[in-house]
């Protein structure tokens, strides 16, 4: 074995421990080597191995590329033990060259079927400055289809479980200074507490480090290809001078947010202050770290009732007293709509079936609009959705209110088709209700880099907006959200939502509302009735704001 590297087999589990890793030719395969769609060369006699592979044939595999790649093997050959050398080479070349990796030793665990788990411990070495890096990933080995060989089946994942097509390793010195992000009132906001500000406080950190006064540091990075700018720090080795970057964000709103998601397996939270329109809180619960409560484009079901309702106020058809017909079911323009479990409301008025979430109600008045475009044009300029040029700080998406006709334009009404929204939108809708006027919301002061700032063309008319914030009040007390909602004191308002997503068996759970000068909205990935699920949620972000 070169460079060090001993292969010990303990208990039927082999440990590949690389005491440096090196840069000679290192073939661990006897001379055999040869990826699936690398030139091979095969005896005629030789015949191709088909079929399950064996036990033996999986650890031979896993052994010879970790044993390659551990001991310094040139990643020509490591990458020939893939069924993709051509893929794998520059990633495995580059783990040693622009990562930086000196030395490492793999630990593999038992293999789970044709899965192999390894730990790595390596060390990064940069410019003088050395540090211990340890993680863990996976190979799979498969064979060939043409070797009839076992091959490891090659993803970039395999080198790091972070790794893509697109990303690659780079220790150097950093793009740009660390930040120490605080929130409003001084108190500091890191990943560790608040898992899920990860990839804001990477993009805030992007944005301002070199304004925040800092001065960088040597980090072992993850890149997107093209892009000079880390997305994720994995390593530091030497710290940098962190400047202070003062968010808007509310530390004790926050860690409720983040407490409150956690109960589900997908759920994401916003909290937004209707005076300033001041980000209090965003948190999530996903496996791919995705920033759905900024980013996600979803139908927010009978959520969308508030801009709904709004309209229709404001174009005199329909007010809070008033007679609205509630019946289990309507058809227009060949869709049927049903209210959930087939309600139906006798000589309800509009506030009843706002606070109840009737869907017929407001179907059967969408004739009377007589404009295809009444619900876009509320919604931009009015709630300043869907114009496209929110500045919060960070990327996020603005919401998406298209024109339609027919039934897509009804179902549009109850906040499903075409409608996309997410929950810092439906936040910011009903910090609008609650104030009366749109306030972009924002995750760091307009004045820390002086961007313009979106703004609606018109406030809600004062006599809608109390209307609107009465049917609000009501459904928080005696309708849809009172459950969620009891128990909370000051001024309160609030609706439910639930919205059917194809190929789901569980309608999504949304809730929106608020609480003095705190707005809240939250939704569950098939969490069911927009009480059930979302709106404690909400609930437990307005109690600790």
């Amino acid at each position: 074995m070169r460079s060090g590297a001993k292969v010990a087999i303990v208990g039927g589990v082999f440990a590949v421990v690389a005491g440096g890793v090196g840069y000679g030719a290192y073939n661990v395969y006897n001379g055999i080597t040869g990826g699936d769609s690398g030139t091979t060369t095969t005896s005629a006699t030789q015949e191709v191995k088909t079929g399950p592979l064996s036990a033996e044939e999986i650890d031979q595999a896993a052994k010879a590329f970790l044993t390659g790649w551990a001991g310094g093997g040139e990643a020509t050959e490591v990458a020939q033990l893939t069924n993709d050398p051509t893929a794998a080479e520059p990633v495995i070349d580059a783990y040693r060259r622009e990562a930086h990796v000196t030395d490492a030793v793999i630990i593999p665990g038992p293999a789970v079927g044709a899965k192999v788990p390894f730990t790595v411990r390596a060390t990064v070495s940069f410019d003088g400055q050395s540090k211990p890096w340890s993680y863990s990933s996976e190979l799979t080995v498969v064979r060939g289809l043409t070797t009839g060989r076992p091959l490891v089946d090659w993803a970039p994942s395999v080198i790091h479980p972070k790794l893509t097509a697109t990303t690659h390793l780079v220790t150097s010195e950093a793009a740009v200074p660390p930040i120490k992000a605080v929130d409003r009132n001084g108190t500091e906001l890191t990943k560790e507490k608040y898992p899920s500000l990860g990839s804001v406080l990477d993009q805030l950190r992007e944005r301002y480090g070199e304004d925040a006064g800092g001065s960088p540091g040597i980090e072992l990075s993850l890149r997107s290809d093209g892009d000079s700018v880390p997305g994720q720090t994995l390593l530091t080795l030497a710290k940098g001078k962190a400047g202070t970057l003062r968010t808007t964000l509310d530390a004790d709103v926050q860690a409720a947010a983040e407490e409150a998601v956690r109960k589900f397996s997908e759920a994401s939270v916003a909290a937004v202050k209707p005076s300033t329109g001041e980000i209090l809180a965003v948190a999530n619960n996903r496996k791919d770290g995705f920033n759905a409560a900024m980013l996600g484009k979803q139908a927010p079901g009978s959520t969308m009732k508030i801009v709904t309702a709004a309209m229709l106020m404001e174009k005199d058809l329909a007010a809070p007293g008033r007679p609205a017909e509630c019946p289990k079911t309507v058809m227009y323009e060949g869709r049927t709509f049903q209210n959930l479990d087939g309600f139906s409301i006798e000589n309800g008025t509009f506030a009843q079936s706002f606070a109840r979430s009737c869907n017929t109600a407001f179907i059967k008045l969408i004739d009377d609009t007589q404009d295809d475009s009444a619900l876009k044009n509320e919604a931009e300029q009015v709630f300043g959705i869907g114009l496209d040029n929110w500045k919060t700080g960070v990327a996020s998406f603005d919401g998406s209110v298209p024109a339609a006709t027919g039934g897509e334009a009804a179902a549009q009404y109850i906040g499903q088709g075409t409608v996309q929204m997410n929950v810092l939108n439906m936040a910011s809708i009903t910090a609008t209700a609650k104030n009366g006027s749109f306030k972009q919301p924002v995750i760091v002061p307009r004045s820390l880099d002086d961007r313009t700032l979106a703004t609606a063309s018109r406030s809600l008319p004062d006599s809608v907006g109390r209307q609107l914030r009465d049917m609000m009040r009501l459904t928080a007390t005696s309708g849809a959200a009172a459950n969620a909602m009891s128990g909370l004191g000051g001024d309160k308002g609030a609706k439910t939502g639930s919205a059917e997503v194809d190929g789901q068996a569980t309608s999504n759970s949304w809730f929106t509302g608020f609480q003095n000068d705190l707005a809240a909205a939250a939704v569950v990935q098939s969490g069911g009735h927009g009480g059930d699920a979302a709106g404690p949620v909400v609930a437990a972000v307005l109690r600790a704001g």
